[in-house]
């Protein structure tokens, strides 16, 4: 059975940065893509970022320049740090274990719980 358990969120100021982390179980972990994906009121969840087994990234256009997915394959772990943060950055911040294949991201199965991340002055 695949967890995964995300932290780091909470509320900072527009310009701030956040760093998220991922913790994965399963001792595969470093053959699969992970990605970040997030989710506001009333939206549909978006892809973030998302990151390859040979740690190939991609980004949506939204936060390209301002976050940087990474991965620490001895740890199990995957983190998503955000710099410049915006107010349209608010929504609740979920990892997934999946797969990175040409260049894009393909979620599997597995999902955090996830963690909130509130940009507000």
């Amino acid at each position: 059975q695949v967890q995964l358990v995300e932290s780091g969120g909470g509320l900072v100021q527009p310009g701030g940065s956040l760093r998220l982390s991922c913790a994965a179980s399963g001792s595969i972990f470093s053959t699969y893509g992970m990605g970040w994906y997030r989710q506001a009121p009333g939206k549909q969840r978006e892809l973030v970022a998302g990151i390859g087994s040979g740690g190939s990234t991609l980004y949506a256009d939204s936060v390209k320049g301002r976050f940087t997915i990474s991965r620490d394959n001895a740890k199990n772990m995957v983190y998503l740090q955000m710099n410049s943060l915006k107010p349209e950055d608010t929504a609740v911040y979920t990892c997934n274990r999946g797969t990175y294949y040409g260049g894009r991201y393909y979620p599997l199965e597995y999902w955090g719980q996830g963690t909130q991340v509130t940009v507000s002055s």
